[in-house]
């Protein structure tokens, strides 16, 4: 799990809103950090993040620009673009790290600055 195929498969769940499918990257006790947010960890608390989350926008979509395998894991940077509610757009530069063991990733760092949300 450290090529930027697996990457876009992943960023894709979260494109389709499919939690079940994100969560299935992620170790059982995996800790995920969403820019300056408290990060939460494991399974239940991430789903619940990530549900309210989601239905706080209408949509989202990532564009990789690259990705880089590094000791231990995968860094990535690019462009997310969420769609409000109000049908308004607000695109941000982001990077990943993702910490992996065993084929999944145990650590999972969003940097974006998504505060105009």
């Amino acid at each position: 799990f450290v090529e930027k195929d697996q990457i876009t498969d992943l960023l894709a769940s979260v494109d389709e809103k499919n939690i079940e499918k994100f969560l299935s990257f992620l170790s059982d006790n995996c800790s995920f950090r969403f820019g300056n947010l408290p990060a939460v960890h494991g399974a239940f608390e991430i789903n619940t993040f990530l549900g309210v989350f989601f239905d706080s926008i209408a949509s989202l979509t990532h564009e990789i620009d690259e990705g880089w395998k590094i000791p231990g894991g995968f860094t990535c940077h690019g462009m997310a673009s969420y769609r409000r509610h109000d049908e308004t757009t607000l695109s941000v530069p982001f990077s990943n790290i993702f910490k992996i063991n065993e084929g999944k990733i145990y650590e999972y760092l969003i940097f974006a600055d998504t505060s105009q949300l």
